[in-house]
């Protein structure tokens, strides 16, 4: 199945919104730890590349107050949202939140300890150009933990994940995760990908029915 592209970036107040109003408070949490794990230092800069409206940097932050983090995205509503959740917390000169194109990063080379993503790449017409900039501001010994959904193989994968995440979404959210699955890349895209740019030591697997996991650690 070829792979449709949806809009880069979720640009709108009420697609801000409604995209944080659904729970990924589960999924997020274990995203966090498994990225915490990846880095035994107890000082850390991290960049978060697509971080929407910054739970997971946040719930990184309150279990490692001690890192700090530059939280990127496109979308300046949804970048809005995040520092106002931000505000909640007590150390407010932890988290950057800056609008930035992942593409092309202004920062220097070799400058993070470690490098998270989650749900970005299928948003990227041209992902390569993402990987490269991974590689490019990734400390040698830095680390990676990059997650997003995987493009099944047929829409019959694709209706039957679509039916199993519950009533509990409206019809918009609904549809939104179905485009998100058209637009995902598979496995051997991003082998390929990782491959291309040379990250040799990345480690890409399947995560759960519906999500890949690239790491390097």
């Amino acid at each position: 199945m070829q792979r449709r592209l949806e809009p880069e970036v979720m640009d709108s107040l009420e697609e801000a919104i409604e995209y944080d109003a659904m729970d990924f408070t589960e999924v997020n949490t274990t995203f966090a730890k498994q990225a915490i794990a990846l880095v035994p230092t107890e000082e850390a800069l991290v960049l978060d590349a697509g971080t929407g409206t910054g739970r997971i940097p946040v719930l990184m932050s309150q279990m490692r107050p001690q890192w700090r983090f530059i939280a990127i995205d496109l979308a300046e509503n949804m970048l809005k949202i995040a520092a106002q959740h931000w505000q909640q917390t007590s150390s407010p000169q932890q988290i950057r939140w800056e609008l930035v194109d992942a593409k092309h990063l202004p920062y220097h080379d070799e400058q993070f300890d470690l490098v998270i993503s989650n749900s970005l790449i299928h948003h990227l017409p041209e992902p390569l150009l993402f990987f490269s900039e991974l590689k490019r501001v990734t400390k040698p010994n830095g680390s990676i933990f990059i997650r997003d959904l995987f493009r099944p193989a047929d829409e019959e994968t694709i209706n039957a994940l679509v039916d199993s995440i519950g009533v509990e979404y409206n019809q918009h959210q609904t549809k939104l995760f179905r485009d998100s699955l058209h637009a995902a890349l598979t496995l051997d895209e991003v082998n390929q990908l990782i491959s291309e740019v040379g990250l040799p030591r990345v480690k890409v697997y399947q995560s759960s029915d519906r999500h890949w996991t690239a790491e390097q650690s």
